[in-house]
């Protein structure tokens, strides 16, 4: 594991600008409000010789209960646990407040180094008489820093590596990564609790607890798995601009940047039409996915309550027939310990790659049983060959006399025997279509027999 730098502060004071800086990327949300960031959320970073990951906090504030702020609080204190140094952030332009004090004097009693960062002192000039007045804190050489414009930070970076430990190599690990995705308060963080084992993140029944996405690498069996939990993606008419804005496009990323999704459903309020439409971005993304049903202690069940809700699921759900689905309760913790198992599979089918030769085999033998349509012209369609031009999501392009004389049934037959005897489990497949000259056909047929 990369040594940890907690960045603590109060709120607003621009905690993920200076992660985003040290990140080298603008992932953390960063909006003109107080208490946009809830929970911890992790970054690689790395200066000179030394990497390390950041970690960003939601505003430390001790004297208020309300909302959010004690678990906040919970947050902060875990990442400091876990740190090798933490760089508490103040407000030049405000100069010391009552809160910076309260938590200057809570610092002093941890055992973390700690650097204090200045922020906002734009000027050269001014950000040094702006940070002589946080000497009074007690915790040392307050460091002048604008993290918007970047200006301070390589001194505080200088000083910042000395206390964490040099890192000659690090292995390359290869990871799965696996986003958690679904509407609103369906149990999405609970979930990424339950999966690692900690208070990962914040649950409250508030819809909009999960701002950010957060990133959580666990390990199991030797495998690495790379969990990240998102916000809740409601409808987009219901969305306003602003820190919930931020928060979708970032869970939408989470999706694209994702090996496997798993998409997460309340049992209490079944299928809605948002759902069906974040199902159809998954496989927009062509990414793998596990339909999770999420809350299932809560339901009344007999002896074909499951049956009736997977064909509920089946039904409305029939264009993700490739997905698996598990019933679970992440408050419980029943039938989590299975996901991963599922991940693996679905991981495996995402990333399979198959022969040319094996691909035509199975095009051969659909074809024997199932011959391709004729249209009403009395002209049939023909498959020349197939290959796969690529994996995650796996895709296989068929060369065909023309792609107009396939009709859907036909083209849903040809996806079904790919699935069925070539093991592509838990992922979507893309055939492409595409019509070719005969002549090139047999050209290419006869190249290739040339080269065996």
């Amino acid at each position: 594991m990369l040594p940890i730098v907690a960045i603590i502060g109060r709120p607003n004071v621009g905690k993920s600008t200076l992660v985003n800086r040290l990140a080298g990327d603008r992932q953390a949300i960063v909006y003109d409000k107080p208490g946009i960031t809830r929970d911890r959320t992790y970054r690689p970073a790395f200066w000179q010789d030394r990497d390390f990951q950041v970690v960003d906090t939601g505003g430390l504030v001790f004297d208020d209960d309300t909302e959010f702020l004690p678990l906040i609080r919970q947050q902060v204190m875990t990442a400091l646990q876990e740190s090798s140094v933490a760089i508490f952030v103040v407000d030049g332009q405000t100069g010391p407040t009552a809160s910076d004090r309260e938590i200057a004097d809570w610092l002093r009693q941890q055992s973390v180094p700690v650097l204090l960062a200045v922020n906002k002192c734009e000027s050269v000039e001014q950000g040094t008489i702006q940070a002589a007045q946080f000497w009074e804190l007690g915790l040392g050489e307050p460091y002048p820093i604008s993290a918007i414009h970047g200006s301070g930070t390589g001194e505080l970076l200088d000083q910042l590596i000395t206390y964490l430990p040099p890192v000659d190599s690090l292995p390359e690990i290869e990871e799965t990564k696996v986003a958690i995705i679904g509407r609103p308060n369906v149990g999405k963080s609970s979930l990424l609790n339950a999966l690692t084992g900690e208070q990962r993140a914040i649950v409250s029944p508030v819809s909009g607890t999960t701002r950010d996405a957060i990133d959580t690498v666990v390990e199991r069996n030797g495998k690495t798995y790379r969990l990240i939990d998102t916000a809740g993606i409601r409808r987009k008419k219901n969305v306003n601009y602003g820190a919930e804005f931020f928060s979708i496009n970032r869970a939408f990323k989470a999706i694209s940047r994702a090996d496997i999704v798993l998409f997460v459903i309340d049992v209490l309020d079944g299928i809605t039409d948002q759902d069906l439409k974040l199902a159809g971005r998954i496989i927009d993304e062509g990414r793998a996915a596990i339909i999770v049903v999420n809350k299932w202690d809560a339901v009344e069940k007999d002896s074909y309550t499951i049956y009736q809700y997977q064909k509920i699921i089946q039904d409305r759900f029939y264009f993700m027939d490739w997905a698996d689905t598990i019933f679970i309760s992440a408050a419980t913790g029943k039938r989590v310990d299975k996901i991963l198992d599922l991940v693996d599979t679905a991981a495996e089918g995402h990333r399979r790659r198959v022969s040319t030769a094996v691909i035509n085999e199975v095009l051969q033998e659909a074809i024997t049983w199932h011959s391709p349509p004729t249209n009403r012209q009395g002209k049939q369609g023909k498959i020349y060959y197939g290959t796969q031009v690529s994996s995650q999501p796996p895709t296989i392009a068929l060369f065909v006399n023309d792609p107009q004389r396939f009709n859907d049934n036909y083209r849903r037959y040809i996806d079904r025997q790919f699935r069925e005897q070539l093991g592509f489990k838990g992922t979507p497949i893309r055939i492409v279509w595409r019509g070719k000259k005969v002549r090139d056909v047999e050209r290419n047929s006869a190249n290739r027999a040339t080269r065996v």
